[in-house]
């Protein structure tokens, strides 16, 4: 099991208590270009193939992490109270894989689903769990889908984090195309209503992205990859619909499809913006800049 205890200034401590396998990984849905062992987390070099699963990897999230986290994304921490901001899992959900040889240097998040089957406390004790669903190939590489969630002691899922992903192909370096793009959730952006406002800076951003991908926080990176500058990780992105959702109703539980339609660079402003149903809670949650939207959610549920 690897156990990871977060503090998110790269200040945490990894286990890999595993039998001697003679450089052979245990699990044996996985392609893998040599041994992998302790040292290589910071560099994986493990292929992701479907039905590669996830050794379980402890997280825990303390009051201090979460409100130094979301101060660099310029969020007022208070509006969670006592309980974790469940966009955190999103990161924490990568690094599962991280933690067991899949690198995730280079990728670009793509579809992101978000389930908090109840409210977590700061402090509580989770244990990721996952595996790797799906690897298809795309023109600019292949879209990976991850699926990962978090249980408590009793060995109830709490969080659930599945998502898809793009790991680019340097091969195929300038090409287009992801796959099949999902029709948008927000259409008209003029209908909907105004919840926030931020402003992004280089700083913050990196203070925030400070680990796992390089393309969040290095110019030198982000060019390689074809973005102007550094790009906001998903996660960091999907703090701001959170809060939004928690500054209005705290919810017990919810249930978010979300979608990366543009990269958000670290130096822009963007705005937070909701469609109301006919019977009044919200149905759509977006980042949005100008008339473009940047991240959209569809709320299929909302308690």
């Amino acid at each position: 099991m690897v156990c990871r205890y977060f503090d998110f200034r790269r200040e945490y401590c990894d286990y890999w208590v595993h039998r001697a396998t003679g450089g052979r990984h245990l699990n044996m849905g996985v392609n893998h270009e040599r041994g992998f062992g302790l040292a290589d987390i910071s560099s994986p070099r493990l292929v992701p193939i479907p039905g590669f699963t996830f050794k379980p990897e402890i997280f825990v999230l303390g009051q201090d992490d979460q409100d130094r986290k979301l101060a660099a994304c310029g969020i007022d921490a208070s509006v969670f109270g006592p309980y974790v901001d469940a966009a955190f899992l999103i990161g924490a959900g990568i690094h599962v894989g991280i933690s067991n040889g899949i690198s995730a240097e280079g990728n670009v998040n793509m579809l992101q689903r978000l389930i908090q089957h109840r409210q977590v406390r700061l402090g509580e004790t989770l244990t990721g769990q996952g595996y790797i669903k799906a690897v298809t190939e795309v023109p600019r590489g292949w879209a990976v889908d991850t699926e990962v969630w978090f249980e408590d002691g009793d060995g109830q899922a709490v969080i659930s984090v599945p998502r898809r992903s793009l790991k680019p192909d340097p091969n195929k370096a300038g090409q287009q195309g992801a796959g099949q793009r999902p029709a948008p959730v927000i259409e008209d952006l003029s209908l909907l209503r105004l919840a926030a406002s931020y402003s992004l800076t280089p700083a913050a951003v990196k203070d925030y992205s400070s680990e796992g991908n390089s393309i969040h926080y290095e110019m030198e990176a982000a060019n390689k990859a074809g973005f102007r500058a550094p790009i906001i990780g998903g996660g960091m992105g999907v703090h701001y619909l959170t809060a939004a959702l928690w500054s209005r109703f705290s919810p017990s539980s919810f249930d978010l499809d979300i979608y990366f339609r543009r990269p958000i660079f670290w130096d822009q402003t963007l705005s937070v913006k909701y469609a109301l149903t006919d019977t009044g809670p919200w149905s759509a949650i977006c980042l949005s800049r100008q008339d473009k939207v940047l991240t959209e959610a569809r709320i299929d549920s909302l308690v």
